[in-house]
């Protein structure tokens, strides 16, 4: 494996190491199978020159689960946010976010619009 490759699995297997909080709560929710389809937590992706680790990714359905803090409403953040959505568009992922407050206050909402993404 590429040194670059090996230190993006490195960087996943730290991060589901240092579950936040609003992971946790969605992750609860995701885990085993519960909506009839696998999630995967912290997973990397190798697209093209770029590497990124998405916080929840289910591989059936190409479909990546993003938790914003609040550090994502900065200007820098949502510009390489949406940049990153680019990419994984670019190779057929469908992005969906959610904010920490929306997962803390509102989980079943939240999950019911995951499940109208898995819905085909």
């Amino acid at each position: 494996m590429k040194q670059n490759q090996t230190s993006i699995y490195r960087i996943a297997r730290e991060l589901r190491q240092k579950t936040t909080e609003t992971e946790k709560i969605l992750w609860n929710e995701l885990r085993g199978n519960k909506l009839g389809i696998k999630f995967r937590r912290q997973s990397a992706f190798i697209l093209g020159k770029y590497r990124y680790v998405a916080d929840f990714y289910c591989h059936d359905k190409k479909l990546i689960i993003e938790i914003d803090g609040g550090y994502h409403n900065e200007e820098e953040m949502k510009e390489l946010d949406k940049f990153r959505e680019e990419v994984f568009d670019h190779y057929s992922y469908k992005v969906i976010r959610f904010t920490n407050k929306e997962i803390k206050n509102n989980i079943d909402l939240v999950i019911n619009k995951i499940k109208n993404e898995i819905i085909d």
